[in-house]
């Protein structure tokens, strides 16, 4: 398996449209080559002519840990660059920024899900770059949820910077799929190349998504520590818009739920009893956990963890937005007056609630608020969604 960075090092006949352009990368930790060298260092050691840098969310050094703790522009002294921030003073690049390059090489690793930020990031830099005359190539880089859908897709009037566009949860492409789709979807008119992966199957087992044994896992934002996170985030990160903990503050961020108050047997009882067939394909693992930081710090919790890393994962029945979903519907069922909404301005959007910002929509929260179960017709208005969505991206894949 050959990702896009080496390809684009390896390939004699790519070089050459990039040759005498004035060219930026976007990156951050895990944008390594195969060779575990990091991007920027590869590209200026090929004698491109490298002439600033990006980072996301999380900065591109990937030392900032939590949401909306903004990155400051920055040098690098080593190849004397400048090194602008996509989440800090803005979220889009500037003009000043716009003229520091003629091509941008965006190369981050993503985990195939909507709110994650890079996929809002690379949007924002199609329809700038286009408004710009300015070229994008997207270094494609492994999806590790691999191909399955789910989710609802954002509502029209939910736009934010963790939902740019109208996506499910887990939408199933590389993020050089999604920039085909989104160009198509904004009419944008701009040079745009994919530098494709070569040898890459996304339904290849035993990582379904990830080249297990052929590509080392490096953290894409700090508290996204493994393929289990990755795998498990489309579900576990709602918990964001919640009261509950999603294991940030732990070893094991977004894995683990819970919080000091709830009754998680019996929790757990409800979800079996009601709806099982949301429980497949995942060991989940009855447990304690102190969050050292973030919601209920020093507070000993009580929740599961989702195994993903167990022989008896089953990669197109695990579904985390269901099974968090259930969750949360077990949870307020036993609890009817538990706080569980969050109310906070939830990336930078003061208006919605954080969960109906997340969700892309109110639908998921009126499920759960709902009185009684209804299980089937939640089940439908996910499916409508679902089976639209993979009809509607067949002709953007690529692997």
């Amino acid at each position: 398996m050959k990702l896009g960075i080496d390809q684009l090092l390896s390939d004699s006949r790519l070089r050459p449209s990039l040759q005498g352009r004035r060219i930026a990368l976007l990156a951050h930790p895990a944008s390594m080559t195969a060779g575990f060298v990091h991007s920027i260092d590869a590209l200026m050691d090929s004698g491109m002519n490298l002439t600033a840098a990006f980072g996301p969310q999380h900065g591109m050094r990937g030392d900032k840990q939590d949401n909306m703790v903004e990155t400051v522009d920055d040098f690098d002294a080593k190849h004397g660059l400048p090194v602008f921030s996509l989440y800090g003073k803005v979220r889009r690049p500037t003009s000043e920024m716009l003229d520091h390059f003629e091509v941008i090489l965006l190369d981050v690793q993503d985990v195939g899900c909507r709110i994650y930020t890079f996929l809002t990031t690379l949007c924002y830099l199609l329809e700038d770059c286009a408004a710009a005359g300015k070229a994008l190539w997207v270094l494609d880089r492994p999806n590790p949820a691999g191909r399955p859908v789910e989710g609802m897709k954002l509502t029209a009037g939910f736009e934010s910077f963790v939902g740019a566009a109208p996506l499910p949860m887990r939408h199933g492409l590389t993020l050089g799929e999604l920039a085909r789709w989104y160009i198509d979807l904004r009419h944008l008119d701009l040079d745009f190349k994919v530098v494709p992966m070569q040898g890459y199957d996304p339904a290849a087992p035993p990582g379904f998504g990830w080249p297990m044994h052929e590509l080392a896992w490096v953290n894409p934002s700090p508290n996204m520590a493994s393929l289990n996170a990755a795998r498990a985030y489309a579900g576990t990160v709602i918990l964001e818009g919640t009261t509950l903990s999603e294991g940030r503050g732990t070893t094991r961020a977004l894995e683990l739920v819970g919080a000091p108050d709830i009754e998680i047997e019996a929790i757990l009882e409800v979800m079996n009893d009601v709806a099982p067939q949301w429980l497949v394909g995942v060991k989940l693992r009855p447990c304690f956990f102190e969050p050292t930081f973030h919601k209920h710090k020093g507070k000993l919790c009580r929740g599961f963890q989702l195994h993903t890393d167990h022989p008896a994962y089953e990669h197109t029945g695990f579904r985390p937005y269901r099974l968090i979903a259930l969750f949360l519907k077990a949870l307020y069922s036993l609890h009817p007056g538990y706080e569980i909404w969050r109310e906070f301005e939830y990336e930078y959007v003061d208006g919605p609630l954080p969960i109906d910002t997340i969700n892309g929509g109110p639908a998921l929260r009126q499920w759960v608020e709902t009185q009684g179960w209804d299980v089937e017709a939640f089940e439908q208005r996910l499916e409508v969604d679902e089976l639209a969505w993979d009809e509607e991206r067949v002709p953007y894949l690529l692997y």
